[in-house]
C-alpha cells in the first residue's frame, strides 16, 4: 500500500520564500557568533560546535575553506586595529574566571588587605626608654626607613592605659604590610615595674630598645624640661639632696632615680634575655647618628638604608637633623623643645652626682657589655 502524503497542505509560494530567508538569517547569525567565539579564543577541532552546527565540512572548523575565511576575517580586523593604533595583532581577552574572581597571586598573599592598605598589628619592637635620653630623635630617624611604621605620640599603654586592653592598643598602631615592623616609643616603660611582665605577656619575642645617656646630664635635662613648665619649682641643688649638709642623694626624686640604669635593667632581665635588648648611646646618637642607626637596623633585622647621606648637623640647635623627613622632601629638625639651654648647676653638686652614679654605671657597663664613657 502506498504511503499517503500528509494532510497538511504545502505552504504557498510566498510563505516558502519567507521560510528560506529566515533560515538564511539564522545561519548567518550562528556563523557570526562562531566567528566571535574564535576571535575571543583559539578554536580547535575538539571544541564544541555552536548550537545547530553540524560537523561536516560546511561548518567553520579549524580545517578546510571555513578556516581560510576565518583567517581572512581575523587578518582584516587586525589590520584595521593596527591602523587605529592598536598594539596587539589580535584581541586578547582574559579568561572569564580570572575576571570574575580577581584572584591575587600567591606571592602577594597576606601582604595586602582587601583595600590594599595593610593591617594594624601589635608592635614587634618598642623604644622603652629612657626619658631625655634621645628617644624622640631615634624614633624620627627610624621612621625614614620604609620597613618601619611607628606611632608618633607616646601611647603609654604598658604604664598608664593597660586596663584598656590589647585591642585598644592595636587600634593606635599604623597599618603595615607584611615584612614591615610596627613600633612605638614610651620612655617611661623602662622605669615602670609592671611593664616587663605586661610586654612579655603580649609577646615574648618583642625587641626592646633603650636609649641611655650620661645620668648626670640626663637628670639636668629632665629638670630643665620641668622648669620650662613650672618656673616656680625649687632649685636643682635642693631637689638633688635629702640633706645638703650630709650630701645624701634623694633617690626618690624621679630625675635621679631614672638614671640608676642597672637597677631597672635587673627588672627587665627577669622577663627578656639580654640579646633581645639593644642599648643606644644618646651621646653617639648626636655625634654619629648614622653609626647608631646602623646598629639599630641590624638589631631589627633590616637592611641598612638609613646612612650618613640622611643627616646634616644643625649648629644652632647642636643636633643632627634629617635632610628629608618621612613623607617630605624638606629638611627636618626636632622641635624647639629639644636642645634647651641647661641652667648653671653648682659644680660641687655635679661632682657629688658623678660619685653617686659611678658604681651603678660600672655595673651597667658589665651587664650590657658596652662601655659608655660617662665617668671619663
Amino acid at each position: 500500500m502506498a504511503f499517503s502524503r500528509s494532510s497538511r497542505p504545502d505552504p504557498p509560494g510566498p510563505a516558502r520564500g519567507i521560510s528560506r530567508k529566515a533560515a538564511v538569517m539564522l545561519c548567518s547569525l550562528l556563523t557570526s557568533l562562531f566567528l566571535l567565539h574564535c576571535l575571543a579564543g583559539p578554536c580547535s577541532s575538539s571544541s564544541p560546535s555552536p548550537v545547530g552546527a553540524s560537523s561536516s565540512s560546511s561548518t567553520f572548523s579549524t580545517s578546510g575553506r571555513g578556516s581560510v575565511r576565518t583567517k581572512r576575517l581575523v587578518n582584516g580586523w587586525s589590520a584595521a586595529g593596527a591602523g587605529a593604533g592598536a598594539s596587539r595583532t589580535s584581541p586578547v581577552l582574559p579568561p572569564p574566571d580570572l575576571v570574575s574572581s580577581r584572584k591575587v597571586s600567591p606571592r602577594f598573599a597576606g601582604k595586602l588587605s582587601p583595600l590594599g592598605e595593610g593591617s594594624k598589628k601589635l608592635p614587634q619592637a618598642l623604644i622603652i626608654g629612657v626619658k631625655k635620653g634621645g628617644t624622640r630623635a631615634l624614633l624620627e630617624f627610624l621612621r625614614v626607613h620604609p620597613d618601619i611604621r611607628a606611632v608618633g605620640a607616646e601611647p603609654h599603654f604598658f604604664d598608664r592605659n593597660y586596663e584598656n586592653g590589647l585591642e585598644w592598643y592595636r587600634e593606635l598602631m599604623p597599618k603595615t604590610l607584611e615584612g614591615q615592623i610596627t613600633m612605638e616609643k614610651t620612655p617611661s616603660y623602662f622605669v615602670t615595674r609592671e611593664a616587663p611582665a605586661r610586654i612579655s605577656a603580649m609577646s615574648r619575642d618583642t625587641k626592646l630598645i633603650v636609649v641611655v645617656r650620661d645620668p648626670v646630664t640626663r637628670a639636668i635635662s629632665d629638670y630643665t624640661q620641668t622648669l620650662s613648665k613650672k618656673p616656680d619649682i625649687p632649685s636643682f641643688e635642693s631637689l638633688t639632696f635629702k640633706n645638703r649638709t650630709t650630701g645624701l642623694i634623694d633617690t626618690s626624686w624621679s630625675a635621679i632615680q631614672i638614671g640608676i640604669y642597672a637597677k631597672h635593667l635587673d627588672n627587665w632581665l627577669q622577663y627578656f634575655p639580654m640579646d633581645q635588648i639593644l642599648f643606644v648611646s644618646g651621646e653617639r646618637l648626636i655625634s654619629d647618628p648614622a653609626g647608631e642607626l646602623g646598629r639599630v637596623q641590624d638589631f631589627l633585622g633590616l637592611k641598612r638604608i638609613i646612612t650618613d647621606k640622611h643627616f646634616y648637623f644643625n649648629q644652632t640647635k647642636g643636633f643632627p637633623c634629617l635632610k628629608k623627613a618621612e613623607g617630605s622632601s624638606k629638611p627636618h629638625c626636632l622641635g624647639k623643645t629639644k636642645g634647651r639651654t641647661h641652667p648653671n648647676i653648682d659644680p660641687e653638686v655635679v661632682q657629688r652626682l658623678r660619685d653617686f652614679y659611678r658604681p651603678f654605671n660600672l655595673k651597667f657597663y658589665q651587664m650590657t657589655g658596652r662601655f659608655f664613657g660617662w665617668d671619663d
